[in-house]
C-alpha cells in the first residue's frame, strides 16, 4: 500500500489461539458416548445455502440431511426378470408391496425386474416429490435466492423421484448411488423416449430424462483435493461419461473401471440442484460451527478497522448472516482491500455497481463480506482470509480455491464454478480473492 502510515493486517497474521481452537475441532458426535449414538453414514449438503434454507428448514425439507442406519433395514436388490406383457410382469406392476423397475421397449413389449428386501442395506430416497418414499425433499436451486418465493416460479427440472442411495449395514458402510428412486406404489418406471438398453449379461439398464452426474474428487476432500472428472449414472448404479446435453436419447460410453460408490466430497448433480456427499469420517475431521464462530471472534477481538472512517469493522453473527449490519465488512473486489460502507469513490457514470477503492484507486465491484456458515464446504481449518468474487462469501484460502476450480453443471448442458455458499456464479481471473485488513491505529 502507498499508504506507509497505515497498518495493514491479513487474517492469517492474526495469533489464533491454536489450543483453545483445537477442543472445538472435533464435531459434537464425537464428544457423545460413540457405542450409544446411531451409526452415522454420512450427510448430504445441498449446494447454495450457508447453513440453512432461506425461510428455515423444515422436515424432510432443509439444506443438509444426515443418513443414519435404520432400526431395521429397508434396502432392495433386483431378483426376477420378466419380458413381455405376461400376466406375471402386470402383478409384478401393480403389487403395491413388491419393488419393481419397468423398461417400456416398445407398446408390445415391456421389461419388469422385480426387486426383493436386502436385510444388508438401507436405502434412502432423494427427490423433488413430497410423497412419503422421498427422505429428502430437494427444490432448485436459485443462486443468491434469500427466499423460496423466488424458486417458485422456475420450471423444476429436478425429477420428482430423482435417486436413490444404498447404504451397507456392517462396516466400512459403503454408500452407492442409483439413479432414480421408487415412487409410493414401490416403482421406477422408465417409459419409451428414456434411454434403456439390455447389458452384455442381460439385465435392462437406462438413465433418467435429466440424467444424475457424479463428480468423486482426487485425493479425497482435503486441502489437497483436485476436482474430478463429472460421470453419469444409471438406474442400474453403471457408470458412464456424459451424454452430449443432458437429456440426449444416446448415453455416453460405460466406464469400467469407475463404480458408484460415494466418497467423502462427491458430488452429485439432480439438474437444478448440486448435493455434496460428506461421510461421517470426514465430518469428524471438519471444522464445526463453535469453530467457525470461534474464527470470527478471533477477526472481531482484532478489531480491523474502516481506512476511510477509522471505524471497527465487525463480522455479524452468524445467526445475522442475510441483514447487511452497520460494522459490516465491506471489499473492494478488485483488489481486497476492506473498508466499512462509505460512499467515497461513488461515481454516477459508473452505473454505482463499480467503485474506486480509496487505498489503491482500483475500480472495480465494492460488496459486503458474509461468513461461509455451512461448515461442511470446509477443506480445512484455516482462518477465514479470502472471499469468493462477486458475492463476498469469506470461509479459508484451500477452500476457496478449491471450490474456484470445479465445473458445476449448470442448465442443460454448461459448466461453471459457483460460491458453495450462496451458488452464484464465480467472476474474475482467480474467482476469489485475499482480503486486506486494516488494523487498529492506536
Amino acid at each position: 500500500s502507498n499508504e506507509k502510515s497505515v497498518p495493514q493486517l491479513l487474517i492469517r497474521d492474526l495469533k489464533f489461539e491454536n489450543t483453545s481452537l483445537a477442543k472445538l475441532m472435533f464435531s459434537p458426535d464425537q464428544e457423545n458416548h460413540p457405542s450409544k449414538a446411531p451409526v452415522k453414514y454420512g450427510e448430504l449438503i445441498v449446494l447454495g445455502y450457508n447453513g440453512s434454507l432461506p425461510n428455515g428448514d423444515r422436515g424432510r425439507r432443509k439444506s443438509r440431511f444426515a443418513l443414519f442406519k435404520r432400526p431395521k433395514a429397508n434396502g432392495v436388490k433386483p431378483s426376477t426378470v420378466h419380458i413381455a406383457c405376461t400376466p406375471q410382469a402386470a402383478k409384478a406392476i401393480s403389487n403395491k408391496d413388491q419393488h419393481s423397475i419397468s423398461y417400456t421397449l416398445s407398446r408390445a413389449q415391456t421389461v419388469v425386474v422385480e426387486y426383493t428386501h436386502d436385510s444388508n442395506t438401507d436405502m434412502f430416497q432423494i427427490g423433488r416429490s413430497t410423497e412419503s418414499p422421498i427422505d429428502f425433499v430437494v427444490t432448485d436451486t436459485v443462486p443468491g435466492s434469500q427466499s423460496n418465493s423466488d424458486t417458485q416460479s422456475v420450471q423444476s427440472t429436478i425429477s420428482r423421484f430423482a435417486c436413490r442411495i444404498i447404504c451397507e449395514r456392517n462396516p466400512p458402510f459403503t454408500a452407492r448411488i442409483y439413479a432414480a428412486g421408487f415412487d409410493s406404489s414401490k416403482n421406477i418406471f422408465l417409459g419409451e423416449k428414456a434411454a434403456k438398453w439390455k447389458t452384455s449379461d442381460g439385465q435392462m439398464d437406462g438413465l433418467t430424462t435429466n440424467g444424475v452426474l457424479v463428480m468423486h474428487p482426487r485425493n479425497g476432500f482435503t486441502e489437497d483435493s483436485k476436482p474430478g472428472v463429472w460421470r453419469e449414472i444409471s438406474v442400474c448404479g453403471n457408470v458412464f461419461s456424459l451424454r452430449e446435453t443432458r437429456s440426449a436419447q444416446q448415453r455416453g460410453k460405460m466406464v469400467e473401471n469407475e463404480t458408484n460408490q460415494l466418497q467423502d466430497g462427491s458430488l452429485i448433480d439432480l439438474c437444478g440442484a448440486t448435493l455434496l456427499w460428506r461421510t461421517a469420517e470426514g465430518l469428524s475431521r471438519t471444522p464445526t460451527v463453535k469453530h467457525l464462530e470461534a474464527l470470527r471472534q478471533e477477526i472481531n477481538a482484532a478489531r480491523p478497522q474502516c481506512p476511510v472512517g477509522f471505524n471497527t469493522l465487525a463480522f455479524p453473527s452468524m445467526k445475522r448472516k442475510d441483514v447487511v449490519d452497520e460494522k459490516q465488512p465491506w471489499v473492494y473486489l478488485n483488489c481486497g482491500h476492506v473498508h466499512g460502507y462509505h460512499n467515497w469513490g461513488n461515481k454516477e457514470e459508473r452505473d454505482g455497481k463499480d467503485r474506486e477503492c480509496p487505498m489503491c484507486r482500483s475500480v472495480g465491484p465494492y460488496v459486503p463480506l458474509w461468513l461461509g456458515c455451512e461448515a461442511g464446504f470446509y477443506v480445512d481449518a484455516g482462518p477465514p482470509t479470502h472471499a469468493f468474487s462477486p458475492c463476498g462469501h469469506v470461509c479459508s484460502e484451500k477452500t476457496t480455491a478449491y471450490w474456484s476450480q470445479i465445473p458445476l453443471p449448470h442448465g442443460t448442458h454448461t459448466f461453471h464454478a459457483a460460491c458453495p455458499f450462496c451458488a452464484h456464479q464465480l467472476a474474475g481471473e482467480q474467482g476469489y480473492i485475499r482480503l486486506i485488513f486494516q488494523g487498529p491505529l492506536d
